[in-house]
């Protein structure tokens, strides 16, 4: 079996749907539609404490879109949602789609420069602005001219005389609901410009149609199939909707579902437990970030976490001894999973009616086939390390703007990950690094990813990264960075003994640090590029 993409042995664990499996040719807002139509006084959001029909979203959707469409918006143009987790976030969302036009997820903690790099790469021509964003949008108005400032309801500022600048709270109170629905080809017609820094810190902004963020949905559901219930789910929503993996996991799969939508602002373990006892959310897609806050949080046995059936994790590799740790205290498997937002972002999910096995990222959802090729781009066999490569309905239509990253990264179809993983017998796969942080020493590859499971068995360590620092006599040796768990104290060298128990001692770190905490992004993901740099300015600073 040298070309297991031909195989598909995976698809046993789907068959029963393959038949009737059919992605639909409509753009988001029709599910939104459809959604509404047939769950009408069911809740949609709950945030706050407080609770939006999905009747009601609906109503605010189409007069927002009502009033862009009034300003002269137009299906291409691009806007930008710069504001965190909100319900006007998924009002925004679903006016823009309903129009055509082009949402660019823009982080809130985004410095100034970072926005206007974003700004000027679309050609950006209407803003939401959240709270937290509209000291930094008074810096970028006096170097970027925007046709169209929306101000979201939990903006709480004088009130601008502009004809440009307006309050989404005004329309909701006093705008009509007539405009022209756009006519959407989904596949072809964009829907998000998703800007992600992979792991070299430049942004590129990834071209996600309406048919590849449907497929993704559908795709999704029948992962999950056998749990869930059309309008009778909660979802835990508390990663960020800027984010592909919320976008989709969380908010998409949530509107599909006719979920109620547990939205958090931000992840506080406390606040978030506190709502999870009251409103008992069935599904939650986390990172392992939150992970490891709900397993060490003093009251975890009591916080109703059981009421969840569903369980995913993205963003980041989830260490295994977190996953052990989260299932003998609440019950819930978590769905290990991969994915990327040049795919919408799933690629892979763990089936609920399959072997649980620690370490795979799980089977390739459906319609999705899967490669494992050497630097030749010729097929491996079982279990040998090379590039995942990826073909599916879910895969993006390339760069914004990048014509290059787009010819690199697409190829005859295929998406070439840049992840160095394998797959065994049953066709679930493992990622054991990326190209760009597997580790050269002496001669030989160490994956980080391997090592750090073994250190997140260790019962005093909270948190690891493991990164390559170049070295001129061995290539590259590698650290270990960690954070000890509350209350305990680290002991190096007793550490690194007990790597050499687990590992092949060449892929023992040679050198360990404790820090206090680990440099993450918006999302929870490490950012060990940073971990490198800071070694390197130190090491440049002895010298």
């Amino acid at each position: 079996m040298s070309n297991l993409s031909l195989k598909r042995v995976w698809e046993k664990y789907y068959e029963d749907r393959l038949p009737n499996f059919h992605i639909p040719h409509i753009g988001l807002y029709e599910m939104l539609k459809e959604t509404a139509q047939s769950y009408r006084d069911h809740v949609a959001i709950i945030f706050n404490y407080e609770t939006l029909t999905y009747e009601e979203l609906k109503k605010r959707t189409d007069a927002l879109a009502s009033y862009w469409q009034s300003c002269g918006l137009k299906k291409g143009d691009r806007i930008g949602l710069w504001l965190g987790n909100h319900p006007d976030y998924i009002t925004a969302y679903y006016a823009s789609l309903a129009l055509g036009l082009i949402i660019v997820p823009i982080n809130p903690a985004y410095t100034p420069r970072e926005v206007l790099q974003v700004f000027h790469d679309t050609a950006l021509r209407a803003l939401v602005v959240g709270e937290k964003s509209v000291t930094a949008l008074q810096k970028i108005r006096e170097v970027y001219d925007l046709e169209h400032i929306m101000y979201a309801t939990n903006v709480s500022i004088n009130r601008e005389v502009s004809s440009i600048v307006h309050h989404m709270i005004d329309i909701f109170k006093n705008g009509s609901i007539k405009f022209t629905e756009a006519s959407i080809d989904p596949k072809n017609d964009l829907a998000i410009i998703q800007y992600t820094g992979g792991t070299t810190g430049t942004i590129k902004g990834a071209m996600l149609t309406h048919h590849n963020l449907i497929a993704n949905v559908y795709q999704s559901y029948v992962m999950y199939r056998q749990k869930v219930a059309f309008g009778n789910e909660t979802i835990l929503a508390a990663t960020p909707l800027y984010h592909v993996y919320a976008m989709t996991s969380a908010m998409n799969v949530g509107i599909f579902l006719g979920a109620r939508i547990l939205l958090f602002e931000r992840f506080d373990v406390d606040e978030v437990l506190n709502q999870v006892k009251k409103y008992a959310p069935t599904m939650f897609p986390g990172v392992p970030k939150m992970y490891l806050s709900f397993i060490h949080h003093p009251n975890v046995r009591f916080a109703g976490l059981n009421s969840l059936k569903i369980c995913s994790s993205g963003s980041a590799p989830l260490p295994v001894e977190v996953i052990k740790q989260f299932k003998q205290l609440t019950g819930c498997t978590i769905l290990e999973g991969f994915g990327m937002s040049e795919t919408s972002p799933t690629t892979h999910r763990t089936p609920i009616n399959g072997t649980h096995k620690h370490g795979s990222i799980g089977i390739p959802v459906p319609d999705v086939d899967c490669r494992i090729v050497d630097q030749k781009q010729e097929d491996l066999g079982i279990n040998q390390v090379g590039e995942l490569v990826i073909k599916g309905p879910q895969v993006m239509k390339g760069y914004w703007n990048n014509e290059k990253d787009t010819a690199s990264t697409l190829q005859d179809g295929w998406l070439f990950t840049g992840d160095l993983a394998t797959v065994d017998e049953d066709g679930y796969f493992y990622i054991v690094g990326r190209k760009k942080e597997m580790i050269l020493f002496s001669g030989f590859n160490i994956y980080p990813q391997e090592v750090e499971n073994v250190l997140y068995e260790h019962q005093g360590i909270a948190e690891v990264a493991v990164v390559g620092i170049p070295d001129s006599e061995n290539g590259e040796i590698p650290k270990a960075f960690l954070v000890a768990k509350e209350g305990y104290t680290l002991h190096l060298e007793e550490i690194k003994a007990f790597c050499y128990t687990k590992l092949t001692p060449y892929k023992v770190p040679r050198v360990f640090e404790e820090r206090s905490h680990l440099p993450r992004n918006g999302v929870g993901k490490l950012l060990k590029r940073l971990l490198v740099k800071e070694e390197l300015e130190r090491r440049n600073k002895r010298e």
